[in-house]
């Protein structure tokens, strides 16, 4: 389903060939290809219609969900990747280097006299200014150049107050055409300005906090007068509930989690694709077991609970506890920092077996309760991006509920991914839930959540077999793989988007929210 770029380099070379004279049939293939217009509609038995592919109608050999690949649905409906492609494409391109702003025509033919240049200013995600940008007419395959502190969105005490601003320059058709309205956006790209604000290291604010604890069994509760509880399984080392102001927010969590649901280029290549090492080397069967699960220490704000977990391929778990476990496929070493404010800290050491193939992931993985559906994150968006497919998705705020999130591939798999996350917020209609973020050094995260588990999305062959669980699937990553899509027959994932078997360390953190406060208020308040 990310295979766009092999989509878009059969239909040109089926140009080439019918410019040719060659193969008319080569030509409506290769259209065919692209637009995925092969899925037809079938009516199942239960009377609902769907798009069906190669095998579904008793037809054989086939070629299964290969001609479903496109760029667009069956019904013309737009995936994503489309406007990645529509990114790469533009003809107005503009960088920025040493101060100075480029806005290149990259036209053989066509100056700009009919485009209308805009620009806005974000700071953290919210628009602070916008306006008209007065560019002169420029030349095919020309171009004009500002020093950015010369623009008209420069004023150095909006910008002062941000920690990151980006700024978005986008050129507009002046007038309707044959092919659109007037308004149509030509090109749009963004980039990060420079900032002069010195950042100070994350504080958590732990003043009048004092946090209350008590152990019954296997279980610890933490809490905070009605604010919140945590309930902490000794055993299992991972969160049993977390309730902010009385509601529940949090039944399942926090596991580390590097398998991700097939696509369709992890299963390219036959015995070689990603997907096959992964199954020969069990990522996608791991279950971690518990080693040690320990309270390092509690004072009146502050409680460390540190966990080692050992992930092992299901069925080897019977040889669990042994001082010699050579079928270990993971250690994670996970500190929890509980402070009576209600944030938790946690820092991950994760230590693969150096055997393993390239990782679909490095992250955690929790479950919500579903009332949790309001999601707000400050990262790319506002659609599905991922990390080698991302340069079309600008750095913002957003908000979606988890089912708007989705992206309903035919053939279903990982999906539903926004990149580069700095926060995310989870709430309830009420406005309670949990907030999220980077934390330390550690870089923004890519980040999922959906009514779909992984092993659901990895079950279902079509897209109307998904059945929804009963809570929130939420995935918070260091590392995400990424989608690929030189081709689709082979393994052609570029080697600074694989995520390669070596130890990392990163540091998120959670804390409660409530309709009191936003995300950007939490997430200013710790720098």
């Amino acid at each position: 389903m990310f295979h766009f770029i092999s989509s878009v380099y059969v239909i040109f070379s089926s140009f080439f060939f019918f410019s040719l004279d060659l193969e008319v049939g080569m030509w409506l293939k290769g259209l065919k290809f692209v637009f995925g217009i092969q899925g037809l509609l079938k009516e199942g038995l239960d009377g609902r219609k769907h798009w069906a592919y190669g095998g579904d109608f008793g037809d054989a050999p086939n070629d299964l969900n290969f001609c479903l690949n496109g760029l667009l649905w069956p019904d013309r409906t737009a995936h994503p990747a489309l406007h990645e492609v529509k990114y790469v494409y533009q003809p107005i391109k503009v960088s920025f280097t040493e101060g100075t702003i480029k806005i290149t025509n990259t036209h053989f033919f066509e100056t700009t006299e009919a485009l209308e240049f805009s620009w806005t200013v974000h700071g953290d995600g919210y628009q602070l200014d916008s306006g008209i940008l007065p560019v002169p007419m420029i030349e095919p395959q020309s171009a004009y150049e500002i020093k950015w502190e010369s623009g008209p969105w420069y004023s150095p005490r909006a910008l002062s107050c941000a920690v990151e601003t980006f700024l978005t320059i986008t050129a507009s058709l002046l007038h309707s055409t044959r092919w659109v309205e007037s308004g149509h956006v030509i090109s749009s790209t963004q980039i990060q300005l420079p900032v002069k604000r010195e950042l100070v290291p994350h504080v958590i604010r732990t003043k009048d906090a004092p946090l209350l604890a008590e152990t019954l069994g296997d279980t610890t509760k933490i809490s905070h007068r009605d604010y919140w509880e945590i309930k902490f399984n000794n055993q299992t080392g991972t969160i049993e509930s977390w309730k902010v102001e009385g509601a529940s927010v949090m039944h399942t969590g926090i596991l580390p989690c590097f398998w991700r649901a097939p696509t369709d280029n992890d299963k390219g290549g036959g015995e070689s694709s990603y997907f096959s090492k992964w199954k020969a080397a069990h990522l996608d069967d791991v279950l971690f077991l518990s080693e040690s699960c320990s309270i390092q220490g509690v004072t009146d704000h502050l409680m460390k609970i540190a966990v080692v977990f050992l992930g092992v391929a299901k069925g080897d778990e019977s040889s669990f506890p042994q001082s010699e476990r050579s079928n270990v496929l993971f250690k994670v070493d996970m500190t929890y920092s509980i402070h009576g404010s209600g944030d938790v800290i946690i820092e991950c050491n994760v230590k693969p077996s150096s055997d393993l193939p390239p990782l679909p992931r490095i992250g955690v993985e929790f479950h919500l309760n579903k009332s949790m559906d309001h999601i707000k994150w400050y990262g790319r968006g506002p659609f599905e991006c991922y990390p080698d497919r991302k340069a079309a998705a600008h750095v913002g705020v957003y908000e979606q509920n988890v089912g708007d999130m989705h992206v309903p591939y035919i053939v279903p798999g990982e999906c539903s991914g926004r990149a580069d996350v700095r926060w995310v917020t989870f709430q309830n209609k009420e406005g309670c839930g949990i907030y999220a973020s980077m934390y330390g050094g550690s870089p923004p995260m890519q980040m999922n959540a959906s009514y779909y588990s992984t092993a659901e999305l990895d079950r279902a062959t079509h897209h109307e077999e998904l059945i929804k669980g009963d809570n929130v699937e939420v995935h918070l990553d260091h590392k995400h793989m990424g989608v690929g899509g030189d081709d689709s027959w082979s393994p052609c994932v570029h080697d600074k988007y694989l995520v390669p078997a070596v130890p990392y360390l990163f540091s998120i953190r959670l804390c409660p929210i409530t309709a009191a406060t936003s995300g950007h208020d939490i997430y200013k308040s710790q720098l």
